[in-house]
C-alpha cells in the first residue's frame, strides 16, 4: 500500500491531490482525511483509489490519512502519506488615522499581499483606547476608510487586526500592529503688510496667507482686526489668500493681526492667528478752498464771475465738485479743472 501526494511540497492556499495504490483485498473505498477537511470517501478500483484534492493550509510538513472500508462498512487497513506546506508569505497592515475637520477619528487601511490580495477576506478590527473594537470588512484585501466614531487625540493608539473569514484560506498571514494618533499638521497664517499709505477714515486693503503643511487652505474663514477698526471677516480663495479692508479710526501706530476662525482641513487652524504687524496710521490730507475776490463792479441782476481754487496739502484737486452761494443768488455748481480752480456766476438779486 503506498500514498502518493502531488505535489508533494505545496504553497499554503495552494491545492494538491492524493492517491493510493495497492489497496488491501476487500477494500471497496478509501476514506481521505487531511488537516480538519472535510474527509473524502472515493471507490477503490484494481487497487487504487483516487486522486482527492485538498487545499494546503499552515505549514511544515503534514499528514495525509487513509482508511479502507470494506463492503460491510469495516476497516480493513489504514496507511498515510506527507505533504509539506510552505507558509504563506507575510503581508503587511498599514494604517493611517486622521480626524479631518474636528469631527471623529477615521482610520484608512491598505493590506499588501506578494501572493495576491484575492483570497484575503475577514475582518479588519480596531481597538480604541480603553477596549471598545470597531470592526470593517475585508473584501478581496480591500477595506473602505472607517469611521471609529471618536476623536481620538495625538498620542494616543489604536490596535489593528485582521481575522479571516471562516472556511477561507488566506494567501498570506498578516501580524497585528498599533498605530499612535499622529499630532496635527501645521496651519499658518501670513498677514502681509499693507502696500501704500494708511490713513485714518479711509479703508485699508490687507491681504493674509492660510497654509496647511505647506498648501494653501481654501474656503477658510479669516478675521482682520486690530488698530481701533471694526473687525472684518472674509473667505480665502483656492490659492488660500483672504482680502479683507480696514477703517482705522484714528492716526498712530495700530497692532493687526489675521485670525483663522473655520476651516475645513486637516490641519488644526481654527484660532490660528497671524503674527501681529503694525501699522502707521497717517492723519488725512488737509484740503482747502480759497475764493479769489471779484475784479470790478459788481452789479445787482447781473452775472458775476467767481473763481475758487481747491488744494489738497497744497496740491490742486481736479475733479471737485464746488458750490458758490450767497447774497441771496441761486447757488451754482461746478467741477474744477486740472489745476483745481472752479468758475462759476451768481446773480444777486439786490444791492448791497
Amino acid at each position: 500500500m503506498a500514498v502518493i501526494v502531488i505535489p508533494s511540497t505545496v504553497a499554503a492556499c495552494s491545492t494538491f491531490t492524493a492517491i493510493v495504490t495497492g489497496a488491501p483485498a476487500g477494500a471497496t473505498s478509501a476514506v481521505f482525511t487531511y488537516d480538519g477537511a472535510t474527509a473524502l470517501t472515493l471507490p477503490v478500483v484494481a487497487g487504487v483509489a483516487g486522486p482527492a484534492t485538498f487545499t494546503a493550509v499552515g505549514s511544515g510538513v503534514q499528514l495525509v490519512s487513509v482508511s479502507y472500508v470494506d463492503a460491510g462498512g469495516v476497516v480493513v487497513g489504514a496507511d498515510s502519506g506527507t505533504v509539506t506546506v510552505t507558509a504563506a508569505p507575510a503581508g503587511t497592515i498599514s494604517t493611517t488615522v486622521s480626524t479631518p475637520g474636528g469631527g471623529t477619528t477615521t482610520a484608512t487601511t491598505t493590506l499588501t499581499c506578494s501572493a495576491g490580495l484575492a483570497s484575503v477576506n475577514g475582518t479588519l478590527t480596531y481597538t480604541l483606547p480603553g477596549g471598545t473594537t470597531v470592526t470593517a470588512a475585508v473584501v478581496n484585501g480591500v477595506v473602505a476608510p472607517t469611521n471609529l466614531g471618536v476623536a481620538l487625540t495625538a498620542g494616543q493608539t489604536v490596535g489593528v487586526s485582521f481575522t479571516p473569514a471562516a472556511g477561507s484560506c488566506v494567501a498570506c498571514t498578516f501580524a497585528p500592529i498599533t498605530v499612535t494618533v499622529p499630532a496635527p499638521p501645521s496651519c499658518l497664517v501670513f498677514l502681509l503688510p499693507p502696500s501704500g499709505a494708511v490713513v485714518a477714515g479711509q479703508p485699508t486693503s490687507l491681504t493674509a496667507l492660510v497654509l496647511c503643511n505647506g498648501v494653501p487652505v481654501s474656503g477658510a474663514s479669516v478675521t482682520f482686526s486690530g488698530g481701533g477698526a471694526t473687525p472684518v471677516t472674509v473667505t480665502t480663495n483656492a490659492s488660500g489668500i483672504a482680502t479683507g479692508s480696514l477703517t482705522f479710526p484714528t492716526a498712530g501706530p495700530a497692532s493687526v493681526t489675521a485670525t483663522v476662525t473655520a476651516a475645513n482641513t486637516a490641519c488644526s487652524c481654527t484660532n490660528v492667528t497671524s503674527t501681529p504687524i503694525t501699522v502707521n496710521v497717517t492723519t488725512q490730507p488737509t484740503c482747502s478752498v480759497v475764493i479769489r475776490p471779484v475784479i470790478g463792479p459788481v452789479v445787482a441782476g447781473q452775472p458775476t464771475s467767481l473763481t475758487a481754487l481747491v488744494l489738497c496739502n497744497g496740491v490742486p484737486v481736479s475733479g471737485a465738485s464746488v458750490t458758490f452761494s450767497g447774497g441771496g443768488a441761486t447757488p451754482v455748481t461746478v467741477t474744477t479743472n486740472a489745476s483745481g480752480i472752479a468758475t462759476g456766476s451768481l446773480t444777486f438779486p439786490t444791492a448791497g
